[in-house]
């Protein structure tokens, strides 16, 4: 399993299981089981998805230190006073003594950030988290934080070939901020794309093998949803081929001809 070292010198794997919609407790215990089998021990999850005591079963039996769980502190709790009890409440469900990876899941500008995201530094020193990020943050978001002489650590945003993010991508690359792709095959949107289709075949890959490895090449983690053992097999297989230069070009265009933003509920804040 390939690994990025982020600033707190944690070592997060280059590809998770991303859990999101992952309510059903059968299901969920199924795909995280069987992803475990294939060589994944990254899991993405968050308090809104209401899935971690799941988690928290299918991962019972695992050794602690070969997994790394990420979780989000939803928008409904931006506030200090809430930061510790919301991670004591994530650590109860999940049956975990620390968190690998804790993010504030969407920007508010209305809410204290800088005070909610000092809190999570804060309890890096009393061991239970061991890195810190933020989620759907704009290059705008992250520069109140870095004003403020707090890094993130992780940007988990969504990243495919219809919104390649590229300003946002070079200016966490700039600040030694880790970007983690959601949606990274677009709801599906690749298997249908006749580009990513074509330059598959070269490669004897399928269109989200393609797109998942571009993001990769990148230097960006993935958290692609799955559910079926053959679609994990398939997601996990994309360490062993290298798209050429004029590929990756190819694909960087993609969001310039026919790009589009999958997810936008009302509350977000992608303007400023």
């Amino acid at each position: 399993m390939e690994s990025k070292k982020l600033l707190s010198s944690t070592s997060i794997p280059m590809i998770g299981l991303g859990t999101w919609l992952q309510d059903e407790e059968t299901k969920c215990i199924s795909a995280i089981k069987d992803a475990f089998k294939i060589g994944y021990t990254h899991i993405d999850t968050a308090d809104i998805y209401k899935n971690h005591i799941y988690i928290a079963k299918a991962i019972a039996h695992k050794n602690r230190k070969d997994l790394f769980i990420t979780t989000k502190l939803w928008i409904d709790f931006l506030d200090p006073k809430n930061v510790e009890s919301e991670v004591d409440k994530c650590l109860m469900q999940l049956n975990l003594d620390y968190l690998d990876l804790y993010l504030i899941h969407w920007p508010d500008r209305t809410k204290p950030i800088i005070d909610v995201y000092y809190e999570m530094t804060r309890l890096k020193e009393k061991g239970k988290i061991k890195a810190t990020g933020v989620s759907n943050y704009t290059i705008n978001h992250i520069q109140d934080l870095l004003d403020q002489k707090l890094v993130p650590e992780v940007n988990q945003v969504e990243f495919h070939p219809y919104l390649y993010q590229k300003d946002l991508l070079d200016f966490c690359n700039r600040h030694s901020i880790a970007i983690t792709a959601y949606c990274p095959i677009a709801r599906e949107k690749v298997f249908e794309d006749k580009e990513l289709i074509a330059i598959g075949k070269k490669y004897n890959k399928s269109p989200s093998q393609v797109s998942l490895n571009w993001i990769i090449s990148k230097d960006i983690i993935v958290i692609p949803k799955a559910s079926s053992i053959n679609h994990l097999k398939e997601d996990f297989d994309i360490f062993n081929f290298n798209l050429s230069a004029e590929d990756i070009k190819i694909i960087d265009e993609i969001h310039y001809k026919r790009g589009s933003r999958l997810i936008n509920p009302e509350f977000a804040d992608f303007e400023y």
